[in-house]
């Protein structure tokens, strides 16, 4: 098992880009979690670990967004991140999948488009048992059921989530910015689902962009922006990356 610690062998030599933030500012960005539960709690106690052992006046921790769905533990991971609120300053952006969970509670019918996004494993985790095609009069009944078992504070994080975080040269986001657009003008819909023409651009944006949404093998460094998706529910690597100044490094934390 590894302890806690800084590594740029994912980021290339250096790590730097030409966005800055404010002096006495480090910002942790973590990448899309999808339910697993385990992976976050231990990034989150490297976060700790790395706060303990290099202070620094304002430490602000930045999730970009996909915290439930695919993975087994979708409910746990919300009250680590309710936990994490109480006691660290920290931005919660939201992720394409935290549309579908609110909208099932008042339209039963979307649990058809939100299934084949990973909508039934977070049924799963509040205890709930879908079967695997659910029919009308079943998505009712599920509808009902989850609107009784789901905590309040849960909800109310939910629809609370911020669609982005700017600080310094840093834009933080969960899928991308339509290029050509002042970020005040961005979509909604762009800010959360954008892939290709987002992900092709390289030309710099109005500020540095810090994303997930499209998982990566690695932390995918560019010019213009960084993807901190790994595919946590299926890789098992749930990544995050300290910025401080112009640098960007990856965090380590303890292996699987």
């Amino acid at each position: 098992m590894s302890k806690a610690g800084i590594s740029t062998s994912t980021l290339g030599q250096g790590g730097q880009t030409r966005a800055a933030l404010p002096e006495g500012t480090r910002i942790y960005a973590v990448g899309d979690v999808h339910g697993r539960s385990d992976l976050l709690e231990r990034q989150l106690a490297a976060i700790d670990a790395d706060c303990k052992q290099r202070p620094v006046p304002r430490p602000i921790t930045v999730f970009v967004g996909d915290y439930i769905d695919r993975g087994p533990d979708s409910r746990n991971v919300l009250d680590l991140l309710l936990r994490w609120q109480q006691s660290h300053e920290a931005i919660f952006l939201r992720g394409n999948h935290e549309t579908f969970l609110p909208r099932f509670i008042t339209d039963p019918r979307s649990l058809d488009e939100w299934r084949q996004y990973g909508g039934l494993e977070t049924l799963l985790s509040y205890g709930l048992k879908p079967s695997i095609n659910p029919d009308r009069n079943e998505q009712t009944m599920l509808a009902t059921e989850f609107a009784e078992t789901l905590p309040r504070e849960h909800l109310d994080f939910l629809q609370a989530l911020e669609l982005t975080f700017s600080c310094g040269g840093f834009l933080f986001v969960h899928a991308g910015v339509r290029p050509g657009v002042p970020i005040h003008e961005q979509t909604e819909d762009d800010l959360l689902w954008i892939r290709d023409d987002f992900l092709n651009w390289e030309q710099p944006f109005e500020r540095f962009v810090v994303h997930g949404h499209t998982p990566v093998n690695e932390p995918d460094l560019r010019l213009n922006r960084i993807n901190i998706d790994t595919g946590a529910y299926a890789t098992g690597r749930l990544t995050c990356v300290v910025i401080e100044n112009t640098a960007v490094t990856q965090l380590a934390s303890d292996e699987i």
